[in-house]
């Protein structure tokens, strides 16, 4: 949580520059509800003591609001025990200044003009109070210099001063509530495919979570080679490239169920990234890629690829070891700059915390780390997909399909999470159980065992499940995809199944 904004009150006020303010309108929005008290319901609900720039202005609203809150009427009688040792009122008249606020009965037409004002000059002041925070820091060499550190402060002393302008949370009416409820439907049927969040770009599975939901903390785990990266990288590929289709189809962004994409990758590098996103939307093998194993024709569709991918709203920070604080900073700006309306972050065992770290801190670490994301989503207002490892226990069993209990090193990961999907391909447990290869003078059984695990390939290439072992939204259960390992792409089965 962005710590509350600190006001310059007016002794920090430098000898040639005044800082924004109105007495007036302060004065006369006090007036206002001392004569109405009824406008302490609207105005309490933006303002607090500390926008006002006259403190004795703070005081008095905030001994308004303590007296509305006991159900008592606040007028300058009502108040006047409240200020009888307040030394800076007496010097303003003592008691009768109270009077004199509720002089001009006009105030009450355009008191929540005045408070509207009050407020925005206070952001003003907060705007001019980070700037010379950033003036002071900088010249001060005294102490280790940290100009990284010092710019990641000061983003989140702007982005804090914003959304303390932006929209306003708590209580909402039924009929608010039912309105967003009826835009998601809307979303959903204009959609063509029950999207109600951002798309997946996969209908089957589209079909059992209804797309990706602001707000919404998505755990994707899987064990390593299960494809939970490529899974990733293709539902942000798919959410840009159906945000240009919609734009393309005159479509409002706000009315799509694509959005602008940020990939926080701390395992791969930017080009490495690129080189997967290339492969699957030029379907030329990612190995080949790297190698230079192409012809004319794949170069063709290369170049006719990468052209289209230069139009995505796609933006990738491969900074490697993150701190959670320092991702939250970067995600908040390219939701300013770019409009961001997805975050993937691969992966979170990779994320730091803000202790020291240890071993014996690793689970507290992670509990933070998985909180940090969850208010991400929360605080932007968007999905944030986070890749986690499984345990090595997943390796022990039988089965080897995860379950919640293989979420590595933390609890609060699924605590935390609003949906939890495993990606396993039964595949990749086959494969590194081959038999020997039958040769001439061996028996039937070393055929007849080598013939089953040919037919047990089969039955699983090209396979994957994606299990949704918790959902709040709705219920469980499992969806079957296919995967194309040499581009490293996912996608619907012809016969999908959805379980």
């Amino acid at each position: 949580m962005a710590e509350p904004i600190r006001m310059i009150p007016p002794s920090a006020e430098g000898a040639t520059t005044a800082l924004p303010h109105n007495i007036e309108a302060e004065a006369a929005l006090l007036g206002a509800m001392m004569i109405d008290n009824r406008l302490v319901e609207d105005v309490q609900l933006k303002l607090r003591a500390e926008h006002f720039y006259e403190p004795v202005h703070g005081r008095i609203y905030d001994a308004i609001l303590r007296l509305a809150d006991k159900n008592m009427v606040a007028n300058p009688v009502t108040l006047r025990p409240m200020f009888d040792g307040d030394v800076e009122l007496k010097e303003l008249g003592g008691p009768s200044y109270l009077a004199q606020l509720t002089g001009s009965g006009a105030a009450l037409i355009g008191a929540r003009d005045f408070a509207a004002q009050v407020y925005d000059l206070a952001l003003l002041r907060a705007l001019v109070g980070v700037g010379r925070g950033m003036v002071e820091k900088a010249v001060d060499t005294s102490e280790s210099v940290d100009p990284k550190g010092q710019i990641e402060q000061a983003e989140m002393a702007l982005y804090a001063v914003a959304e303390e302008g932006g929209e306003q949370g708590g209580v909402k009416t039924f009929a608010q509530a039912t309105k967003l409820a009826i835009e998601q439907a809307e979303r959903a049927l204009n959609s063509g495919g029950h999207v109600s969040g951002i798309t997946t770009g996969l209908d089957s599975v589209n079909a059992k979570i209804g797309g990706l939901h602001p707000s919404d903390l998505i755990i994707l785990a899987g064990r390593p080679g299960m494809g939970k990266s490529s899974l990733a990288m293709n539902m942000a590929y798919n959410a840009a490239k159906r945000l240009v289709r919609d734009r393309e189809d005159g479509i409002e962004d706000a009315k799509s169920v694509g959005c602008p994409v940020a990939i926080f990758n701390l395992e791969m590098s930017s080009d490495q990234l690129a080189t997967r996103i290339l492969a699957e939307a030029s379907g030329i093998s990612s190995e080949n890629l790297r190698m230079g194993k192409i012809s004319q024709a794949d170069f063709r569709n290369l170049a006719r690829a990468a052209a289209e991918l230069e139009t995505l709203p796609l933006y990738i920070d491969d900074t490697p070891a993150l701190t959670i604080a320092a991702l939250r900073t970067r995600a908040r700006r390219l939701k300013r700059q770019r409009g961001i309306g997805m975050v993937v972050v691969d992966y979170l065992q990779l994320l730091q915390g803000g202790g020291r770290g240890g071993d014996q801190n690793r689970v507290q670490e992670i509990s933070d780390i998985s909180r940090g994301l969850k208010q991400l989503a929360k605080e932007l207002h968007v999905p944030v997909i986070a890749l986690s490892q499984l345990s090595r226990a997943v390796e022990q069993r039988e089965d080897k399909r995860p379950q919640l209990s293989d979420l590595r090193e933390s609890g609060s990961i699924e605590q935390d999470a609003d949906i939890v999907m495993f990606i396993y391909r039964d595949e990749y447990y086959v494969a590194s159980r081959e038999p020997k290869r039958p040769g001439e003078g061996d028996d039937a059984k070393t055929f007849e065992a080598h013939d089953q695990w040919m037919r047990d390939m089969e039955r699983a290439f090209g396979i994957s499940e994606l299990i949704i072992a918790k959902q709040r939204h709705g219920a469980t259960g499992k969806v079957k995809l296919k995967f194309e390992s040499r581009i490293t792409r996912f996608s619907d089965l012809a016969d999908d199944y959805v379980g």
